[in-house]
């Protein structure tokens, strides 16, 4: 059955209801608590409501906090449309950003779009460009366009960058795989390295990891001492954890959730964008849905989506999840506290 004419449907019936009164949104999936503690994350009555839907390939949510009078948002790209949407609960959805990650003519692949998004602690929107292989940076408020904070690693162009999360010390890390290059899986750009990269403060470009071969997800650890890579890999799917050097370099990875706890649980594929509460759980993508993790890899639940899932964020007052899958957009409100963008 094809979902969106029913998606579609529902819809248009809560559309129905007074401006004034609190939209009903459809819910799809469900939660499943495989651990106690999930309880004191996520209470029993949650579920996962879909926002809105109808997009080729949801990617990179991100919240904008309330600035002033302006009340917050989420953003989020849609790739192959190459497009940026916005979304509030009063106004919907609307277009943001277009082009969003492609400025150049013609066709250039099946996902030219931005993908990851965040938000700096200068209130930039810091994009993965995969079209025009770069990581920017384009301010919210006032005048100026996008800069490029980086396209290339010693003198070879980036892959497409996927997903990029700030750093407390100004420094921003991301991953380049090559899933928006035009040939895709059948080889890389004329940078051959998949690559986790560090853009330091001072702009300076350097490889954090190298020997990934689908780096994917990243975020810290609340102390900011560890950097949490997620690996999209089906074959080999990989949440690894890297010590952060002073020096701005890794330490030893370990891994702290791979194949085997994915067969235990009886889901397939890889992981994809992942984020991180204040207790230090990590919530990622992966088996079609959202899995959530403590600091010590053990699986304490999954939000069983259904779809392909790419991404999720915190927002509100940081204890909403906001998660990008397939088509949809979709919400889950936890008793959790998210750690949202460094401002």
């Amino acid at each position: 059955m094809n979902p969106k004419p029913l998606l579609l449907s529902l819809f248009l019936a809560t559309s129905l209801y007074p401006a004034t009164a609190q939209p009903v949104y459809p819910s799809i999936g469900q939660i499943v608590r495989t651990d106690p503690r999930l309880d004191k994350l996520i209470p029993n009555d949650a579920k996962i409501e879909v926002l809105t839907s109808g997009f080729v390939w949801a990617e990179g949510p991100v919240w904008v906090k309330q600035q002033d009078d302006t009340p917050g948002f989420l953003l989020f790209s849609d790739v192959p449309e190459n497009t940026v949407f916005r979304w509030t609960e009063k106004d919907g959805l609307t277009p943001f950003l277009k082009p969003s990650g492609y400025t150049g003519r013609g066709r250039y692949s099946d996902e030219p779009g931005s993908n990851g998004l965040t938000i700096d602690a200068q209130g930039r929107l810091i994009s993965c460009e995969h079209g025009d292989q770069r990581i920017s940076a384009m301010p919210l408020s006032g005048a100026g366009g996008k800069v490029t904070l980086a396209d290339n690693y010693r003198g070879k162009r980036l892959n497409s960058p996927n997903d990029v999360a700030a750093h407390p010390d100004g420094s921003y890390f991301f991953t380049d795989p090559p899933y928006g290059l035009p040939n895709r899986e059948k080889g890389l750009g004329p940078n051959d390295i998949t690559g986790v990269y560090r853009i330091a403060a001072d702009g300076a470009i350097s490889l954090f990891v190298g020997d990934l071969t689908r780096p994917n997800g990243v975020a810290f650890s609340p102390d900011g001492k560890t950097v949490y890579v997620a690996q999209s890999d089906g074959a080999n799917p990989l949440v690894m954890a890297y010590p952060l050097q002073l020096n701005g370099s890794a330490g030893k990875g370990c891994v702290v959730f791979g194949a085997e706890g994915m067969k235990k649980a009886g889901l397939t594929g890889g992981f994809d964008g992942m984020k991180v509460d204040r207790d230090g759980n990590l919530w990622v993508t992966g088996g079609r849905g959202v899995l959530v993790l403590s600091a010590a890899g053990e699986l304490l639940g999954h939000l069983k989506i259904g779809v392909a899932t790419s991404n999720c964020a915190w927002g509100d007052d940081g204890s909403t999840l906001y998660i990008t899958a397939d088509m949809y957009i979709c919400r889950v409100k936890t008793t959790a506290k998210g750690i949202m963008n460094y401002k």
